[in-house]
């Protein structure tokens, strides 16, 4: 992609207002706790301090909006102290220029840094070293410094006690991502009727999944409903795809496939209305005709096999999943199983995951960080690439005959993130927000000409409309925030004619130097993509061997071994697609993996994955006859998809001779279990044959009358051409 057109769509998405549900009672809230920190202190104290602690309140109320499964209080709290914390070592920094740059290069690090522990802790500590940059103008004495930050960790205390005492959707997000991830089978199950190999998008389960750690205090706090619902769900998705894939038994057209449609259109409409039940609490209201799918008498005779026993698994999944989102069985409901089979036993529930409280995730942080903190890591990049760009802007803020200099640098930290299309994107939004927002509280100021009380209300109406809007686009967040400023330091006794000019040209200074920070020093991910492939091939690998080990020794399986795999394959998975995601709007060239191979690749894993997912989905009992060859396959998967990775990294193409013939001794094993496995030996063969050939990039030499030869000296070597060739 050229820069161009890389700038164009980074300017695009940055001035995009998104359609999204608004929650305007969590908006009041937050504006209601603001509205109380600026009053009390403006009785107390007066403007400049009711200004320090309505940032505080401020920011600890943005902090409670971002994505996080922590219990919200404690964000607001560890918001607000942090900021008073920043604040006060700032302030006794600077009346020296020299040593507060110097605490603005290293504050300004570490926030960089905080981005390996996560978004939600990069963004609130990248949002506590901008705001410390007006804060600490404020205080005239280190006594009123200490007052100031006081007063901060006040306003985070009001947030924090009015999320405790005025919950809005207690546990609302967590059942969202319950209800998400259902609602996403759902619709895997409705496209399996049309395409009964279609792939599915695990991050609905692995949001689900996040959601359901809790901390012991909040174990003791969550509804029946949220139980267990998601282990559940977990074990139907490869049900599904068992029961509608053609290599597992059920012919592509006849009356057996046509059964397979109504089951999963049956499947489809169960999980609906469990996941509509889970996200508004209330009861389950089964549609019967779905119910009576499951029930009907001829499916014995219409499904043998594998499909069978999918379709009585699936039949007393779902009707787990009716029982934890209703909390009993609904009326009208039985467990009655597919005519002909036993019922399956019910699925076990698991435990509560932990999840460490805000003290205890401070160790594992500073292990993300000091494992981030090494030569080529992008985090390591970006929070070098900050701390030069805060640096450069405040000097050169503060040299040009402008006053307010903190604004360039307050700017770039807020726009700087790790990749280029967040960067770019923010620095656009935030300058065109700034430009509406300033433009129009000026307007207001000029026509109403507002005291510090009228200045305060304006305010908290400015704050209550980014609260509402933020999650719609950074233009119209950024509209309001620069509103808000304008309104509270007017509050402060500051006239318009100070913050407007200075704003919109210190802001547009400082955007700029963030957008060139990232051409000069860029941290692009399409170079790394061969490496986000080779992941993900090594943890997809390793998950198939499990599974084959668990046919090759029944008895020494372990259930947890399998679980714990697919998750790591799921997460490099993920790794993958977001690095794709960010490679495509950068401006650079594919450096070795092109988007045709990235996308026949991406293919290739994905059905190395499927077959082992319905693998899974038919494990054999501890007591089942041991297939020995299964180990020899699991074996040289394991070893040859590590050796695959590493031949990936190294830009050669990767041969999968030994599990070719470990796929050979399976055909030729005497009988006892093992053709059971041939077909998805096979199709695990196949699968990454077709790797190999979408990472063969090379082109193939031609015969004299212009056709392919069919063989190409290239892929023998490894990738590289001997001296000669041509």
């Amino acid at each position: 992609m050229s820069w161009r057109r890389a700038l164009k769509d980074t300017a695009r998405s940055g001035l995009a207002v998104e359609k999204t549900r608004l929650e305007p009672l969590v908006a009041v809230r937050g504006a209601a706790g603001l509205a109380i920190v600026i009053a009390a202190s403006l009785w107390a104290f007066g403007p400049a301090v009711a200004a320090s602690s309505a940032f505080g309140a401020f920011q600890a109320a943005i902090a409670t909006f971002q994505r996080s499964w922590r219990p919200r209080p404690e964000l607001a709290l560890a918001s607000g102290t942090s900021l008073a914390v920043s604040t006060f070592l700032g302030y006794l920094t600077i009346s020296q220029e020299p040593l507060f740059l110097a605490l603005l290069v290293v504050w300004t690090f570490a926030a960089g840094m905080s981005w390996a522990a996560g978004p939600t802790i990069g963004l609130i500590a990248s949002s506590n070293v901008a705001i410390m940059l007006v804060t600490v103008t404020l205080p005239t004495s280190v006594a009123q410094a200490a007052g100031h930050a006081a007063m901060m960790i006040v306003g985070g205390v009001v947030q924090a006690a009015l999320i405790v005492l005025f919950p809005v959707r207690r546990w609302g997000a967590h059942r969202d991502a319950l209800a998400d991830a259902l609602a996403a089978e759902a619709d895997y199950a409705r496209r399996l009727r049309h395409d009964p190999v279609a792939s599915f998008d695990p991050l609905p389960l692995m949001e689900a999944r996040n959601a359901a750690a809790v901390t012991p205090r909040q174990a003791r706090r969550r509804p029946a409903e949220l139980h267990g619902a998601r282990g559940i769900a977990e074990r139907i998705r490869p049900v599904l795809a068992s029961l509608a894939d053609p290599a597992m038994g059920v012919p592509a057209e006849g009356r057996a496939r046509d059964r397979v449609r109504e089951l999963l259109a049956a499947a489809g409409a169960i999980l609906d209305v469990a996941a509509h039940s889970i996200r508004r609490g209330e009861p389950v209201t089964v549609p019967g005709a779905a119910l009576a799918t499951f029930r009907t008498p001829d499916t014995g005779s219409v499904l043998t096999g594998r499909p069978y026993r999918a379709a009585s698994r699936l039949n007393t999944l779902l009707q787990d999943v009716l029982e934890t989102a209703g909390g009993n069985t609904p009326k009208g409901t039985d467990r009655t199983p597919v005519v002909g089979v036993a019922p399956a036993a019910p699925s076990q529930r698991p435990g509560s995951r932990s999840r460490p409280t805000l003290l205890a995730l401070i160790p594992t942080a500073l292990r993300a960080m000091r494992k981030e903190l090494r030569r080529g890591s992008p985090i390591t990049r970006h929070a070098t690439r900050v701390s030069a760009v805060a640096a450069a802007g405040y000097v050169l803020g503060t040299a040009l005959p402008l006053g307010h200099g903190y604004w360039a640098p307050l700017t770039s930290v807020m726009v700087m993130r790790p990749d280029f299309s967040q960067t770019y994107s923010r620095a656009v939004a935030r300058l065109g927000g700034t430009v509406v927002g300033v433009a129009v509280a000026t307007a207001v100021v000029r026509l109403a000409d507002p005291g510090t009380y009228l200045s305060g209300t304006l305010a908290v109406v400015s704050a209550a409309l980014m609260y509402l809007l933020m999650r719609t686009g950074q233009f119209a967040a950024q509209g309001c925030i620069a509103a808000y400023v304008v309104f509270l330091l007017g509050m402060g006794g500051e006239q318009w004619t100070q913050t407007v000019p200075e704003r919109v040209l210190l802001t547009l200074l400082g955007g700029l130097l963030a957008m060139i920070a990232y051409a000069v020093y860029p941290a692009w991910e399409t170079p790394r993509l061969r490496t986000r492939l080779a992941d993900w091939l090594a943890t997809q690998g390793r998950y198939a061997a499990v599974v084959f080990d668990a046919y090759a020794d029944p008895a020494l399986r372990s259930a947890p071994d399998v679980r714990e795999a697919l998750l790591t394959a799921r997460t490099a998975r993920a790794a993958w697609h977001t690095a794709v995601a960010r490679a495509t709007a950068e401006p650079v060239r594919h450096r070795g993996l092109s988007r045709t191979a990235a996308d026949d690749a991406e293919d290739a894993l994905a059905q190395l994955g499927r077959v082992a997912m319905l693998l899974e989905a038919h494990l054999p009992e501890r007591g089942a006859t041991p297939v020995p060859a299964a180990a020899a396959l699991a074996e040289a998967l394991r070893e040859s998809t590590q050796q695959g990775a590493k031949a990936i990294r190294e830009r050669r193409v990767p041969t999968w001779d030994a599990v070719r013939a470990a796929v050979e001794a399976l055909e030729t094993a005497p009988p006892g279990g093992e053709e059971a496995l041939l077909v998805p030996a096979r199709l695990v063969l196949d699968a990454l044959t077709e790797l190999s050939e979408a990472l063969d990039t090379a082109v193939p030499p031609m015969t004299l009358d212009g056709t392919s030869t069919g063989t190409d000296p290239v892929a023998k070597t490894g990738g590289v051409r001997s001296p000669g060739s041509p």
